[in-house]
């Protein structure tokens, strides 16, 4: 997971926090996205997921639980924003895609792997 540019980033401050304890961060930016195969992509990318992602469910369960495809990392930050559009538009999808993001967490707690996922509220367009 590579970092992202930092400058309109609503937990800058947090962000930096983070990779200055040698965490790494990944900023997932969901403006724009209203749909699942959106989604998807836009984890794809941000998350520079492996080739194998299928872009479903599963396969985003698989890679946030097995983080063997990514650089190591002593603890992992997914910050998520503009998430709110996404929720309005398709709010089942959005349940899901919550509910993948916190079993991945719990997963990750349970074993010590380092994984947190943040919502960030920031401002409405």
């Amino acid at each position: 997971m590579t970092p992202e540019p930092l400058a309109r980033e609503p937990l800058t401050a947090v962000l930096e926090a983070v990779r200055a304890a040698g965490l790494g961060t990944v900023s997932l930016d969901l403006r724009g996205v209203s749909d699942k195969a959106a989604f998807m992509e836009r984890c794809a990318r941000a998350l520079e997921l492996p080739d194998w992602f299928g872009r479903n469910w599963d396969a985003l369960a698989d890679c946030l639980t097995d983080l063997g495809w990514a650089p190591a990392a002593p603890g992992r930050l997914l910050v998520v924003t503009g998430w709110q559009e996404y929720a309005e538009a398709a709010p089942q999808e959005w349940i899901v895609a919550q509910e993948v993001f916190a079993d991945a967490v719990e997963y990750a707690r349970e074993r010590e792997a380092g994984l947190e996922i943040v919502l960030a509220l920031g401002t409405r367009a």
